[in-house]
């Protein structure tokens, strides 16, 4: 029903049909373009809190696009027709008019009331958004609390009176409730009408029922509010893994030194390079460590998985190879016994290793992998791999026999240990051994093992990397001669 101010005022004439046709075309070419942009993005596939999120927004729009359709769409076309009067239907209909009524015209009705005869004259529309029967009397404004949910009367009651007595515009939301139990959210604006002398004489209201948009913006709510636990929970897990990896790796930066730092110990640097692709940390560590008897430990690795399950089976797997590296294991049984101990973790998970224990006396290093890309070795400008003795992933295998490598090196030698996160992406095997053997000119012109560090960091620091790295190099120093 058309809105007016005053009795004797006439309604004001809808826009030409042109000009809204033209709207109506905008509204659904732009409907159309956000449902397919919803398609594809369904199509990705993606569960997690983001993606229902962001779910919920397309969902949410197309409601609003679609109510906008319709109502330009009554617009252009005027009220529909009062139907004439009918036999009651029979209770048998509903099921079948239920479809009828989640139709985009059922969900904008209008209404007046008229003051001095106590009249109401409701649209086609109303009757099914409050799920009455069209023969049936339209409700008075004291009728329409009975159909309202009971916590919602009040509000009601108060737009009312203020729009009857205070002459007040109405614009709010209530929760109606149909003949079989079914609750709807309706949202109604409205005026008084005022007849020649002032007072009001009726009022009119235009109904529209927001069940569908409301539920929509409930799951785009319930949904923000889900990414942003997930998202908190991420931080949360995030801090409490850098700490953990914080307080058992050595320093990110920096030489690293020995407690006992001899004339004949290796010159050490290591650095620690996160991922650029994800904020999660990983299980990734190096570590040196001076055993009884003046010998070095070096090791590196990687444990699958991010987050504090990564770093926490991370620090007990660098605990216990220290803890059995200062009994006098060798780095061979050394993997034997990580291996087992991997295999019995409650938490399956697989892990790879290079261990090096080094000699200063005789400048021998002995070695063992499991699954690791070997160590390099640098002489003379020129790098190769150090030949692999035989080992496989830890915790792949129950049982798994680890062989050792001896080899023995001289001063100015610089040996690199690295994780396969160091390359750009997550490269591995013999490319990125390559690269990295393509360092060796820069290597031998560099005086302590930190500038051989800041060399790495300089041609790997800055490229992408979908997860953690490390590098550890040990210089040998100039001393005596081993014997």
């Amino acid at each position: 029903m058309p809105s007016h101010l005053s009795a004797d005022h006439p309604a004001a004439q809808p826009p030409g049909r042109g000009r809204v046709d033209a709207l109506i075309s905008q509204a659904r070419r732009l409907k159309g373009e956000v449902d397919a942009v919803r398609r594809d993005a369904q199509g990705d596939g993606a569960d997690d809190p983001h993606g229902r999120w962001q779910r919920a927004l397309y969902d949410l729009a197309l409601h609003q696009l679609e109510d906008l359709d319709e109502h330009l769409a009554q617009l252009r076309d005027g009220p529909r027709p009062e139907p004439a009067p009918r036999a009651p239907v029979p209770a048998a209909r509903t099921a079948s008019a239920s479809a009828a009524d989640s139709s985009l015209l059922s969900r904008v009705g209008s209404a007046e009331w008229d003051l001095l005869t106590d009249a109401a004259t409701w649209s086609p529309e109303l009757y099914a958004i409050l799920g009455r029967e069209p023969a049936t009397p339209p409700l008075t404004l004291d009728e329409l609390p009975s159909v309202v949910f009971e916590e919602d009367r009040p509000k009601l009651t108060a737009m009312v009176t203020g729009c009857l007595v205070d002459a007040r515009r109405i614009d709010g939301e209530f929760r109606v409730v149909r003949p079989g139990g079914e609750v709807r959210t309706v949202h109604m604006m409205g005026e008084p009408v005022l007849d020649a002398d002032g007072g009001t004489a009726s009022m009119w209201a235009v109904l529209r029922d927001v069940s569908e948009l409301r539920r929509s913006r409930q799951a785009v709510s319930e949904t923000r509010d889900s990414l942003q636990r997930h998202r908190q929970q991420e931080q949360a897990e995030h801090r409490l893994a850098v700490e953990l990896q914080e307080a058992v790796l050595p320093a990110w930066r920096g030489t690293l030194r020995l407690p006992h730092h001899g004339r004949e110990s290796l010159d050490l640097s290591g650095r620690y390079l996160p991922a650029t692709t994800s904020t999660l940390a990983g299980g990734t560590w190096y570590d040196a460590l001076e055993l009884p008897g003046g010998d070095t430990l070096l090791s590196v690795g990687d444990l699958t998985g991010h987050g504090p399950a990564a770093t926490t089976g991370m620090a007990m797997l660098l605990g216990a190879l220290r803890g059995m590296a200062m009994t006098g294991t060798r780095p061979g049984p050394l993997m034997t016994l990580l291996n087992r101990l991997l295999d019995t973790t409650a938490q399956p998970a697989l892990g790879s290793a290079v261990c090096c224990r080094y000699r200063p006396e005789t400048r021998t290093l002995v070695w063992a992998h499991a699954g690791h890309p070997a160590p390099l070795l640098f002489r003379g400008g020129t790098g190769r791999r150090l030949s692999p003795p035989d080992g496989v992933l830890l915790g792949a295998t129950s049982g798994a026999a680890y062989g050792e490598a001896e080899e023995t090196l001289e001063t100015g030698d610089v040996l690199l240990l690295h994780t396969d996160g160091l390359m750009p992406g997550s490269a591995t095997g013999p490319a990125a051994g390559d690269r990295l053997l393509g360092l060796a000119p820069r290597f031998a012109a560099a005086a302590t093992a930190e500038d051989c560090v800041r060399v790495v960091v300089e041609e790997f620091g800055g490229a992408e990397r979908e997860i953690d790295a490390c590098v550890l190099v040990a210089r040998v120093p100039a001393g005596r001669e081993a014997p």
